[in-house]
């Protein structure tokens, strides 16, 4: 019968502590969804799909699932581990690789890449453009995130000791997810009058989830606070109030300021860290495994091509697969000019990112391409306009596909599969060719200064010279007197028989061109037009034809030009299937030589939008570079003298000074390197004091009211505050002192031998009529803080530095009855005890 009353008094008891800790799993439980509902709207814009609305919910429900049963059960955190283990087996086809489940082989294929994601899936996440949608495996560290930290945020949320707050960095960490792998671009600002709210979206999922956060934090300590003071009011029988004191009033107001402070200054912070609304993230350091910027330019290697033992070779074939063919096929993408090459800079291979299974190329015609490898060597792949979808065919097909990256900027593809291309290679590549608008409507939206050199000055001088009109309209008037004034070569020297690429020029007259695009080679070229320009014999014949090289040379050119006239441009190197110019090269039948290769510029209007440029000089009419010569005069014209004039020598003294201003203006220091090493370090401390600030500040507050009592009043005074701050160490270390204790009681409390050493001797300063000197004020302070420093190490360093930034002791002089800090003061204005003269 004992054991019958024994086992339904556990039962009572287990019911009445479940009952007890319904409130805490209702308040974890929100508070876990609340940061599963942020987490994924953060994660939206990296995947955009219903995969991931329904990985989501699958992976929270299930997770929510083991966390219960755990939670009833009382199940060990390994036998959750391994739940959650099982179920991402068993769930992790159908939800993070959906493309595998045409059948038993392509499931297994799918386990495989699971796996394989746990390990590289992250990786490969910040390679691919955004949205990524279901492409691959790429949905695997969404379920992880999802799956995973939805069951410790509960598990943590819902224990019943300190390691339950560790659930806040857990929820912070899942919405984390998603602006740590999203876009490096934030979302438009929003416009409220005058107020303009920057990066709206993230701001607000960052809010939202600090403030989940603080709420559940400050509803748990509320919690804790309540239990407590019912388990005293069990032990003593004293009855405790529902109504919520003033102190507690203070103390919630207190923290709403906080938050909404903090609010505030981040919603301020953020266009500091995001300026031009962009910002840093995983994927702004993902690329390629190779510095662009560093690789051999193809302009630089274009005369090469036309080499006759390579002239004839078919680089690659283009086959139309749809209704559309498209006019141009893109090899290479320069951007960045140093004054000798135009390559791909830096900053455009950061850019470079894998392809998910579908890219929105915008407006445009679509065109399809079915392109299969020559002889074509190097990474830089043929693509055609905007690229929406590439499938790779073939042996090398997944090899292909996992080290294909695309600048959607550039509209530019690399493949870096063991090194590039092999003859074979074959892919379908799905597209828009972009409609753009004539080059004479553009304006000119001003070109970037980025550090980019200054035109030739002979290029200037042609320019200011010819130019007519504005903006397109200039433009393309100087782009069609560049090519009729030009010639076209592609070799310095011809041999005993004439070159392959003269054979598709009828009646060509060969004339040799030096090759390169460096400013000087430019210049020159330049410097023979005006030169030419400036013979009368050519005016009475009417031909200005001087400049002499081929789509290298003419196409930097241009690309000088345009910025000349405010335009940003760039070089690309493709070849062109259609034209309806007939003076440039196109391929014939799809199969592109290496003599069809050429280059041309692009320019970018004010609508963003960019234009190509054919810039292939005409061959049909030759240059005429000879120069009239101009006879001497004969008037015989007489010769004088210069007079001799005498010179007053310069003052040494003004010599040496303006040598030393010369010297010093030449010799001074360039510091435009200081501002942003200035401005960077500015914001990390501006970020540091906004999270270590308000810890600072009451490490300060507590210096400073330390400070005043060691130094308040006569010896007495000093030793009663000494005993105040001896009392507010040992709350502050999580001690409860009640304010009804005496000192020795207090002292006894604690359990501190030298703490009942200085509650006799506050004691004896307070109520004894015996003077004290400021020696035993002194030492009563040393004795003060040998125990604050026990009490700060007694429990460890985190709980002593958890001490050193409590509240606590401020708190408890705020409410009321609490200690207060001028004992001996008010002693004396009642009359209880005899005025002692201050020394």
């Amino acid at each position: 019968m004992s054991a019958v009353i024994a086992a339904h008094e556990r039962a009572a008891d287990t019911r009445e502590d479940r009952s007890t800790d319904l409130p805490r799993l209702i308040a974890g439980g929100v508070f876990t969804l609340l940061m599963v509902l942020i987490a994924a709207v953060a994660a939206w814009p990296v995947y955009r799909s219903t995969s991931f609305i329904l990985l989501v919910a699958v992976a929270a429900s299930l997770a929510a699932g083991i966390a219960v049963l755990a939670q009833l059960r009382r199940w060990s955190g390994w036998l959750v581990a391994a739940l959650l283990a099982g179920a991402f087996v068993v769930v992790g086809v159908p939800l993070a690789v959906p493309a595998r489940l045409a059948g038993p082989a392509e499931f297994v294929r799918g386990l495989a890449e699971l796996g394989a994601g746990v390990v590289v899936g992250w990786k490969d996440l910040v390679t691919v453009e955004l949205p990524v949608g279901s492409y691959r495996n790429l949905l695997m560290p969404a379920l992880v995130v999802f799956l995973v930290g939805t069951a410790a945020a509960l598990r943590l949320s819902w224990r019943a000791d300190r390691l339950a707050y560790a659930a806040v960095p857990v929820g912070l960490a899942m919405t984390g997810f998603g602006l740590l792998f999203g876009q490096p671009v934030v979302s438009a600002p929003l416009v409220f009058g005058p107020v303009t709210l920057t990066a709206p979206v993230e701001t607000a999922v960052g809010a939202l989830a600090v403030l989940a956060g603080i709420l559940w934090l400050a509803w748990r300590t509320h919690d804790e606070r309540i239990r407590a003071l019912q388990r005293a009011a069990l032990s003593s029988g004293v009855r405790i109030t529902r109504r919520p004191s003033r102190s507690e009033r203070r103390r919630t107001l207190l923290g709403a300021g906080m938050v909404v402070l903090a609010l505030v200054i981040g919603a301020g912070v953020v266009p500091l860290l995001a300026p031009g609304g962009s910002r840093d993230v995983l994927r702004s350091a993902a690329g390629p495994d190779l510095d662009l910027s560093r690789e051999v330019s193809p302009l630089a290697e274009y005369r090469a091509l036309f080499a006759d033992d390579r002239a004839g070779d078919v680089l690659f074939t283009v086959a139309a697969g749809g209704e559309r063919t498209p006019d141009r096929v893109r090899l290479a993408t320069l951007d960045t000019y140093d004054g000798e090459v135009f390559r791909s800079g830096a900053d455009a291979a950061s850019r470079f990112v894998r392809l998910p299974s579908a890219l929105d190329p915008g407006a445009g015609t679509p065109a399809r391409a079915e392109i299969e490898i020559g002889e074509w060597e190097g990474i830089w792949m043929p693509t055609l306009g905007r690229v929406a979808t590439v499938r790779f065919d073939g042996d090398r097909a997944d090899a292909l596909t996992d080290r294909f990256y695309y600048n959607a900027d550039l509209a530019a593809a690399v493949q870096t599969a063991d090194g590039g291309f092999v003859p074979g290679d074959r892919y379908v590549v799905d597209g828009v060719e972009p409609a753009p608008p004539a080059l004479s409507s553009l304006s000119a939206p001003g070109a970037p200064e980025d550090g980019a050199p200054a035109a030739p000055e002979n290029l200037s001088r042609w320019v200011e010279r010819h130019a007519v009109g504005e903006g397109g309209q200039a433009l393309e008037g100087l782009v069609s007197l560049l090519r009729e004034r030009g010639y076209l070569s592609h070799a310095l020297e011809m041999g005993a028989q004439p070159p392959l690429w003269m054979s598709d020029l009828p009646d060509y007259r060969f004339q040799p061109s030096a090759a390169g695009h460096s400013l000087a080679r430019i210049d020159d070229m330049f410097d023979t037009l005006l030169e030419r320009e400036s013979d009368p014999r050519a005016a009475e014949t009417g031909n200005y034809v001087a400049a002499i090289g081929d789509d290298e040379q003419f196409a930097v050119a241009v690309a000088l030009i345009a910025r000349e006239l405010g335009f940003p441009s760039r070089v690309v190197v493709g070849a062109r299937l259609a034209s309806p110019d007939t003076g440039v090269s196109v391929c014939d039948g799809g199969a592109c030589r290496a003599q069809d290769i050429s280059a041309w510029t692009e320019v970018q209007g004010e609508d963003g939008r960019w234009v190509p440029i054919d810039v292939t000089p005409q061959y049909a009419q030759s240059p005429s570079l000879e120069v009239t010569e101009q006879r001497d005069p004969e008037n015989v014209t007489e010769v004088l003298p210069d007079p001799v004039e005498e010179v007053v020598p310069p003052d040494p003294t003004q010599e040496d000074s303006a040598r030393d201003d010369t010297d010093e203006a030449r010799d001074g220091l360039d510091l435009a390197w200081l501002w942003p090493i200035l401005r960077i370090t500015g914001l990390v401390l501006l970020i540091l004091l906004l999270v270590l600030g308000p810890f600072l500040a009451i490490v300060l507050a507590k210096s400073l009211r330390r400070r005043g009592r060691r130094r308040r009043g006569d010896a007495a005074t000093r030793v009663a505050s000494g005993w105040d701050e001896y009392v507010d160490a040992a709350v502050d270390a999580g001690h409860a002192v009640p304010a009804a204790l005496t000192r020795t009681e207090v002292a006894a409390a604690l359990h501190a031998p030298v703490g009942r050493d200085l509650a006799l001797a506050a004691d004896r300063a307070v109520f004894s009529r015996a003077d004290l000197s400021d020696a035993e004020a002194a030492e009563f302070w040393r004795g003060v803080d040998g125990e604050r420093r026990r009490l700060r190490r007694e429990r460890g360093f985190w709980r002593g530095l958890a001490a050193t930034v409590s509240l606590r002791s401020f708190i408890r002089h705020l409410s009321p009855g609490g200690d207060s800090p001028r004992p001996v003061e008010r002693g004396k204005r009642r009359g209880i005890l005899p005025a002692r003269a201050t020394t």
